[in-house]
């Protein structure tokens, strides 16, 4: 399935959203303008919406037969399910009706009436239909034939959306490796649905024996899911290996909604070049670098993969890797998007996830991004929901510079000050000490060098390890 837009048009859908239970009209919508923005990402073009109130998502049409016809004219389908079965009709029937058509043909010209013209409908454009119909909700393949089959489009649902997306901006080995176990994880069950209904026997031909062409296909995704998991499992060692390395630096992760200023935030504290636009999932893979200008000691900030509301399972497990950021992190920056009407929802979503994978009582800061597109009286109505709150602009550098001293401020707490003695014949140690702690001062005798350091009771202690090894070997 191509979902890529072509030079001569873009594609047109209409988007159908689920009303459920206690769920609503707002919710609806607003989880429809969001899909409207995921829709958009993928390049597509958004020409109608709508949404019907149902008891539950498990109905063989999703929707009801009056709704049906309606989404149906968006598109130029019949509106009915085809069935899935027709009955072959005999031989002698079919030729009976083969002559009973020439007969008709039979007819002098006189017998047909010309009938009264009906009102003249002018046809709907072919170019304005929409060729995607976009489901706000999962779908089985069952539901997924019938929709295409009363539509004539094709359809699409929310979690096949989000894994396109993915496959689209994934960029390095692991994070398409992960992308690729999800996509195929999703394929595999709905395969049946695209298949043309044929159950082609492999090795037999009878029923019940062999594999069918679904079967074996299925078989062979398995087996690729289970390469791509191992495949994925020796880069997972590599990044424990870096991971391990940098849990003797100070952590910091930035955890979010996608699209909430992640990745402009990390450009801003850390000078790097990272990929920043304005697209949902702009970016998949997590990005690790120092704060610029670097502190002693160093404080590292990661950017992870941004949370959306109906996150597919399949895809939290496959971004493990990401996550494992945040769980490893010493502290959290819950970045939302203040100019956002439903910030609190996406923020809700985001505490959940993380707890989910047991990052909930990781120390943290909220965020309030985008200041610059608040007015003063929304800043002080938020100032007050959220009295601990840092309000923040990357575009203003007093904003981010108040950030970094923040963090600064938030590791130093952890610290004290002591003095260590290193001898002259110690080689390493101080050039160690001075690259990754805190030096107030320093003094020289004439047996060695004495440094006021502020540090964690962690460093001061693998110092003085170094040093007791060294003179160990030294004697």
């Amino acid at each position: 399935m191509s979902l890529h837009e072509t030079a001569e048009a873009i594609p047109k859908a209409v988007l159908v959203g689920l009303q459920i239970g206690r769920t609503s009209e707002q919710e609806v919508q607003s989880s429809l303008v969001e899909l409207s923005r995921l829709v958009t990402t993928l390049g597509f073009e958004v020409i109608g919406k709508m949404h019907q109130r149902r008891t539950s998502t498990k109905s063989a049409n999703v929707l009801g037969d009056g709704k049906l016809v309606e989404l149906s004219k968006w598109t130029g389908g019949t509106g009915k399910v085809a069935p899935t079965f027709i009955k072959k009709k005999h031989k002698a029937a079919l030729k009976f009706e083969k002559d009973e058509d020439d007969d008709i043909f039979d007819l002098p010209e006189e017998t047909f009436e010309e009938s009264e013209p009906e009102d003249f409908v002018e046809e709907e454009n072919p170019q304005d239909r929409a060729q995607w119909v976009i489901f706000d909700c999962d779908l089985s393949p069952l539901q997924l034939r019938n929709l295409e089959s009363a539509t004539g489009a094709k359809v699409l649902d929310r979690t096949g959306v989000i894994i396109e997306i993915f496959s689209r901006h994934a960029r390095t080995r692991a994070a398409r490796l992960q992308v690729e176990i999800a996509r195929l994880t999703y394929v595999a069950p709905r395969m049946r649905g695209v298949s043309s209904g044929d159950d082609d026997r492999m090795g037999g031909g009878g029923k019940g024996v062999g594999e069918s062409a679904i079967e074996l296909d299925r078989r062979k995704i398995r087996d690729r899911i289970k390469e791509l998991k191992q495949e994925l499992g020796s880069i997972g060692q590599e990044h424990l290996t870096r991971r391990s390395r940098r849990e003797q630096e100070a952590c910091v992760a930035l955890v979010g909604y996608t699209n909430a200023g992640k990745s402009s935030l990390m450009r801003a504290m850390t000078g790097s070049e990272v990929y920043v636009a304005d697209k949902l999932f702009a970016t998949l893979d997590t990005t690790v670098r120092a704060l610029h200008p670097e502190t002693r000691p160093k404080i590292l900030l990661s950017d992870t993969v941004g949370f959306i509301k109906k996150l597919p399972h399949d895809l939290v497990a496959s971004f493990k890797s990401t996550l494992d950021e945040a769980l490893n992190a010493s502290l959290l920056l819950f970045v939302v998007d203040a100019a956002d009407p439903s910030f609190r929802s996406q923020l809700e979503v985001t505490r959940t996830t993380l707890a989910e994978v047991g990052a909930g009582e990781i120390p943290s800061l909220l965020i309030l991004n985008k200041r610059d597109c608040l007015t003063e009286e929304q800043v002080t109505d938020l100032a007050a929901e959220f009295p601990d709150a840092i309000f923040l602009s990357t575009r203003n550098p007093e904003d981010t510079e108040d950030l970094r001293n923040r963090l600064v401020k938030f590791f130093e707490n952890t610290m004290r000050e002591d003095e260590i003695f290193i001898p002259y014949k110690v080689q390493g140690v101080i050039g160690d000490i001075r690259a990754r702690l805190k030096v107030l001062g320093e003094s020289y005798d004439e047996k060695g060098v004495r440094l006021k350091v502020r540090a964690n009771a962690e460093d001061f202690e693998k110092i003085a390890k170094k040093i007791r090894d060294a003179l160990y070997d030294i004697d």
